[in-house]
């Protein structure tokens, strides 16, 4: 897999369109942080539910609520 040269920073707040690992067909917007990925120095991740995720072009990731919103709905109907 090839690692994505997205332009954040550590410390950028982002969005991504997480789906729930225990009930596929639940999906939600959350809130992350960008930070330096503690297993791979010099790579950035994303910390999300106490995990991190390495930043690459596989996560659905947006600079804005209104973003992540708008592909919300464009993939999995209206937010509640």
């Amino acid at each position: 897999m090839e690692i994505f040269e997205p332009s954040y920073s550590p410390g950028d707040i982002v969005y991504v369109l997480y789906r729930n690992p225990h009930t596929q067909n639940v999906a939600m917007i959350q809130e992350a942080a960008v930070v330096n990925d503690p297993d791979r120095p010099g790579q950035l991740a994303v910390f999300l539910y106490e995990t991190y995720y390495p930043l690459t072009e596989d996560l659905a990731i947006y600079r804005s609520a209104s973003e992540a919103e708008e592909a919300y709905q464009y993939y999995f109907g209206a937010v509640d």
